[in-house]
C-alpha cells in the first residue's frame, strides 16, 4: 500500500481525492493523508514516515508550497517525490518548484484522470528508486563482507621473513597477492620439531566471509593437531580434519590441500594431496621438474575417503614451489590464461641459488605484467621452500 500525502487549503480537495481513489482506497492500493498548509504537512510527514509521495498546492496560508518544498529538502529523505498543484498560468511557480526539486506538476482546474497517470508515474518512480537503494545497500554488505573476509585471510597468514633467521638448513618464502573478490586460498608453515617442517597450501572452493572462514578453521585445524601430537602420520591427519570439515558442512564448500613434510636432516618429503596443482621442484642445477603425483580427493567432499602419503626427495640446493589455481587461471585483456608454462620458464632463467623470496617476487611480478590493468579475479598464493642441508 502506498501512503500519499496531499496539502490543499481548499476543503473540498480532501473530498474530491477520496471519491476520485475510492477503488485503490478500498483495495488497500493507496492510503491519503490530508494536510492544509506546508506546517500541518511536516506534522504529518514526521507522524507518517511511510510517506513517499505528496500531492501539494503552491498558493496556501501559514506555509505556501514552494516553502513547504524547501522545508521537505532538509528532512534528507532522498526517496520522497513531491507533485506540486497550481493554477494554470501560475507558470512561474510552477518553473521554481520545478528547480527547487519536485518532481511534477499537475495545474487547476485539477483533471484527476491526468492525476491519477501522474501518481502512477511518481509511483514508478519511487520504486525504482527504493530499488536502487535496495541494490545499493546489497552492494555495500558484500564490500563489508569482502573487508572482513580479506582481514580474515590476511590476519591468519604468516608475514615475517625470514621466518627462520637462524636456521641455514632451510629457506623458504610465502605470498598471497589477493584478488578484488577474496577468496580462501591459505598457507602455513612451522616446526613440528627440530628435524621436521611443515608446509602447506590450499584453496578454499568458495569466495568472501564463508570462504575467508572456511580457510582459517582449515589452517587452524592443521596447527592444531600437530601441536597436541608432534608425531602424527600425516594422512592419519587428513583423514582427520577432512572428517571434521565435512561434517555438517551445508555450503557444500571444499579445499583443495597439498601438505608436506620436509625430513631436515634427510630431505625426504611426505606428502598428502588434495585435489591440488602440481607443485614444481627447482633442482639445485636449474632443472625444473613438475612433481609426478597421485591426486586424492579436495577435503570436505566425503568424509571417510581414504587419504594416502608420498614421498618425494630433495637434494642439497633444491627448491619446491606449490601455488594455487589463481596463478595457471590469470586472464590478461584478451581472456587468454596465463598456464604454467610462463612460471616454468621464469624459473628456469633464475640463479639456482636465489631466496625463495627473490623466487616468489620474480613469478609474481611476470603474471602481473601479464595481467596488466585487467582486474585479477582470483588469490594468487606461492609458498618456496628451499632445502639446504647440513
Amino acid at each position: 500500500m502506498y501512503s500519499i500525502l496531499s496539502v490543499d487549503d481548499e476543503l473540498d480537495m480532501e473530498m474530491l481525492i477520496t471519491q476520485k481513489f475510492r477503488k485503490q482506497i478500498k483495495n488497500n492500493e493507496y492510503c491519503f493523508y490530508f494536510a492544509h498548509n506546508g506546517i500541518e504537512a511536516l506534522t504529518q510527514l514526521e507522524k507518517h514516515p511511510e510517506i513517499f509521495l505528496v500531492l501539494s498546492d503552491i498558493n496556501m496560508p501559514e506555509m505556501d508550497g514552494l516553502t513547504f518544498l524547501s522545508e521537505i529538502k532538509l528532512l534528507k529523505k532522498n526517496e520522497i517525490r513531491t507533485v506540486m498543484v497550481s493554477a494554470y498560468g501560475d507558470m512561474e511557480n510552477i518553473r521554481t518548484a520545478m528547480n527547487r526539486g519536485a518532481f511534477d506538476f499537475v495545474t487547476k482546474p485539477i483533471n484527476f484522470d491526468d492525476l491519477e497517470i501522474t501518481l502512477k508515474k511518481t509511483l514508478d518512480e519511487i520504486e525504482t528508486y527504493k530499488k536502487f537503494q535496495n541494490d545499493r545497500d546489497k552492494l555495500i554488505s558484500i564490500q563489508k563482507d569482502l573487508a572482513i573476509a580479506y582481514d580474515i585471510q590476511q590476519s591468519m597468514l604468516p608475514k615475517k621473513f625470514p621466518a627462520f633467521p637462524d636456521r641455514k638448513d632451510f629457506d623458504l618464502h610465502g605470498l598471497l597477492e589477493p584478488a578484488k573478490f577474496v577468496g580462501g586460498d591459505l598457507f602455513d608453515f612451522f616446526l613440528i620439531d627440530e628435524d621436521h617442517l611443515f608446509f602447506m597450501i590450499g584453496d578454499v572452493s568458495d569466495k568472501g566471509v564463508p570462504a575467508a572462514l572456511f580457510m582459517a578453521i582449515s589452517k587452524t585445524l592443521f596447527k592444531s593437531h600437530y601441536s597436541c601430537n608432534p608425531h602424527q602420520d600425516i594422512a592419519e591427519v587428513a583423514k582427520k580434519i577432512n572428517r571434521t570439515l565435512a561434517t555438517d558442512n551445508s555450503s557444500l564448500m571444499f579445499v583443495t590441500t597439498f601438505i608436506c613434510i620436509l625430513d631436515l636432516k634427510t630431505g625426504d618429503v611426505d606428502y598428502v594431496d588434495g585435489g591440488h596443482e602440481q607443485p614444481i621442484i627447482l633442482r639445485a642445477g636449474n632443472e625444473i621438474e613438475v612433481l609426478k603425483k597421485v591426486t586424492n580427493l579436495p577435503m570436505a567432499i566425503d568424509p571417510d575417503f581414504p587419504y594416502v602419503v608420498s614421498t618425494f626427495h630433495l637434494n642439497p640446493g633444491d627448491a619446491i614451489l606449490l601455488y594455487t589455481d589463481g596463478l595457471e587461471d590469470a586472464l590478461n585483456i584478451e581472456s587468454k590464461r596465463y598456464t604454467i608454462k610462463p612460471s616454468i620458464e621464469v624459473l628456469k632463467s633464475i640463479p639456482a641459488n636465489e631466496t625463495p623470496m627473490n623466487i616468489n617476487n620474480a613469478l609474481l611480478a611476470k603474471i602481473k605484467e601479464y595481467i596488466g590493468d585487467v582486474n585479477q579475479f582470483d588469490d594468487i598464493t606461492l609458498i618456496t621452500v628451499r632445502f639446504n642441508g647440513n
